[in-house]
């Protein structure tokens, strides 16, 4: 089943591009790279996904499985290869990352705990930047083969289908999505902005994937995400998806984002101001205090 269907994604997808020498005005050819790779570690999370899960942990919850290594190997000796003088920031720590003109953004399983419990909601994300402006990403959901992939000036795909974000023109007609954090969750205020979107949404759904939230932003299955403290490498694919996909992101206070920066909030432009003017409202609180039932 999965080989059939993986070869019509390859050929969706690569019938997009055309070969040529790999630039930083030509993303495409890195993301010709970053597309085999992802496959590839596509291929290692189904087979463990298969088999019972060896977990163990960076802490009192953050968890890690084989699979995260294996993928991850795969990942960086394959990124190695192709472009041996490009840092590799990997979430696993198996990279070379170091000061260099091209950083590629390295997270071989991308919501870890959904893994171990057999919910089919993870993925592969990879990502470049250049001088740190992410130029191409790629966001793979193994188990359903959906492939989301991006090109700075290119615009962004779905197993070779353009993709475009949602029409969807208010808040109150959203649908909205989040994450939080698997360690210090009592110190994440995240609690209180989830409560007051719910109330001003159509709902809030928590995936526990931020590049699938991202690039389902840039799908138009969402229409707007936020989130606190996420890496580089949690986000990087899912930023060029967004915005390739005409959305917008910034922080709360209408800055561009940053990688790396404490919030991210990603929309489809349509209710960027209104999410951005009732995030900034509730980051103003104290965030111990209890949410205010919004005004509609």
């Amino acid at each position: 089943m999965f080989g059939s269907r993986l070869t019509q994604v390859l050929n969706l997808v690569f019938s997009s591009f055309s070969l040529e020498p790999a630039l930083p005005d030509n993303p495409k050819a890195f993301l010709e790279v970053a597309i085999e790779t992802a496959l590839e570690a596509g291929k290692i999370l189904r087979e463990e996904y298969a088999r019972p899960p060896e977990i163990k942990y960076k802490g009192d919850v953050d968890l890690v499985t084989q699979a995260d290594k294996r993928s991850e190997q795969a990942i960086v000796d394959r990124l190695s290869k192709y472009f041996p003088t490009h840092a590799i920031a990997a979430e696993e720590g198996l990279g070379s990352d170091h000061d260099a003109e091209y950083r590629w953004h390295v997270d071989p399983l991308d919501g870890t705990t959904n893994f171990a419990h057999g919910y089919p909601c993870f993925s592969v994300s990879i990502a470049l930047a250049h001088c740190d402006k992410v130029i191409a990403g790629v966001v793979y959901n193994p188990i359903y083969e959906e492939l989301f992939a991006a090109a700075r000036g290119n615009g962004a795909t779905l197993n070779g289908k353009k993709l475009s974000v949602s029409k969807v023109p208010s808040l109150a007609t959203s649908l909205l999505c989040t994450g939080f954090p698997v360690h210090k969750r009592k110190a994440s205020p995240n609690i209180h902005y989830y409560y007051d979107f719910t109330l001003r949404s159509h709902g809030v759904r928590r995936d526990g994937s931020a590049a699938l939230d991202l690039a389902s932003v840039a799908a138009g299955r969402f229409d707007g995400f936020w989130e606190f403290g996420l890496k580089r490498w949690d986000v990087a694919a899912g930023v060029i998806l967004v915005e390739e996909a005409g959305g917008k992101i910034t922080d709360f206070h209408g800055a561009p984002y940053q990688l790396g920066g404490p919030v991210v909030l990603a929309t489809n432009g349509l209710v960027h101001e209104e999410m951005r003017l009732v995030a900034l409202d509730l980051s103003r609180r104290d965030p111990a205090s209890p949410p205010q039932n919004p005004t509609f």
